[in-house]
């Protein structure tokens, strides 16, 4: 093999098959890479005669970062509104020397999103990812890091995996302050409330439950959480639950959606509450959930905010790639709540 004069991170990394964070881990003696791409950068290294300098080091920070991040497909609107976010961020990301490749997969289905995971090339700088808490997720994850790819979970977490970062809200903090304002909204008045979710496999959802049946159960006893109804946040599988949950409980007095699926909850209230009795609180500031607030049929959304979320995802990816400090307070995402009365 023809050798350059004087071969850089990004020339090892080619030869290694692998991405060049991999490579300054392996450099630096940092953790998590497992044994055999330890062996088969070293061997690029020698082959290249490669040997760490300040001048390399700084040659390969001038190469270009390609990051994935891995959405959920479907209708998701917040979901759509991240994809969006990705191609408003191309100015930010090229002067960064960046660029994201944005992917989909049906993270509802865990062996679906394991294999997209597994498919991914390992010659990305890091990965961004919606993620399900599931024991075949999270092992596709470690894998990934394993192989010298950082990982950043994104508004659903993996806690036990070996990702670097989550970016998202504090999901209990977020149901306590659905609940806290259910039982605000409510008066005084008892009755029982309905919790729809995506998944709870998703961990931002299980959280959201779980914050919001801690504080609605300790603090307004006079109302009955109802069982937990499971949509795929689809708007359909939505509606049919607020039907149902309609038709079955003559004491029912708010709904709170933990997940997406707006527009079928709407859909149904406008059929089923059409005075507008029902207390509703759900998440995420979209079009429809914005439409639904002005219209009175909503009284809160919680809310995150997407670009905040792309930024501080690409910017945690950039510093595991480089090298660089990460600024904690720059990537807290703090939680919103909007009323008809304060919509931006």
């Amino acid at each position: 093999m023809q050798q350059t004069s004087h071969p850089t991170l990004i020339d090892v990394a080619r030869l290694a098959g692998v991405s060049r964070a991999t490579v300054d881990r392996v450099v630096n003696r940092r953790p998590n890479v497992r044994a055999e791409t330890v062996a088969r950068v070293r061997a690029a290294m020698e082959a290249l005669r490669y040997r760490p300098d300040p001048l390399a080091a700084g040659l390969a920070r001038r190469e270009r970062y390609r990051f994935c991040f891995l959405l959920p497909a479907g209708a998701n609107a917040f979901m759509a509104e991240l994809a969006g976010g990705i191609d408003a961020m191309a100015d930010w990301l090229a002067r960064s020397r960046a660029s994201i490749d944005c992917r989909t997969v049906d993270v509802f289905d865990p062996r679906a999103l394991a294999a997209a995971i597994d498919a991914l090339e390992r010659s990305y700088a890091g990965v961004a990812v919606v993620a399900l808490d599931d024991p075949l997720v999270l092992a596709a994850i470690d894998r990934l890091v394993a192989d010298g790819v950082p990982v950043v979970t994104l508004v659903s977490d993996v806690p036990a995996s070996r990702r670097s970062h989550f970016v998202g809200v504090d999901n209990s903090a977020a149901g306590r302050t659905a609940a806290r304002l259910v039982g605000r909204f409510l008066g005084g008045r008892t009755g029982s409330v309905g919790i729809l979710v995506g998944s709870l496999s998703l961990r931002d959802h299980m959280e959201r439950c779980f914050g919001f049946s801690q504080l609605l159960g300790r603090d307004f006893p006079g109302l009955t959480i109802l069982p937990v109804a499971e949509m795929r946040d689809d708007p359909a599988l939505a509606a049919a639950a607020v039907r149902r949950l309609a038709a079955e409980r003559e004491d029912l007095s708010a709904l709170y959606n933990a997940g997406a699926g707006n527009e079928g909850v709407a859909e149904a209230l406008r059929a089923a509450d059409p005075t507008g009795r029902l207390v509703f609180v759900g998440h995420e500031l979209t079009p429809a959930s914005r439409a639904e607030l002005l219209a009175g049929r909503f009284d809160a959304v919680i809310a995150q905010n997407p670009g905040h979320e792309l930024r501080s995802a690409a910017r945690l990816l950039l510093a595991d790639a480089t090298g660089d400090a990460v600024i904690a307070e720059q990537e807290r995402i703090r939680i919103d709540i909007f009323i008809r009365e304060n919509l931006p």
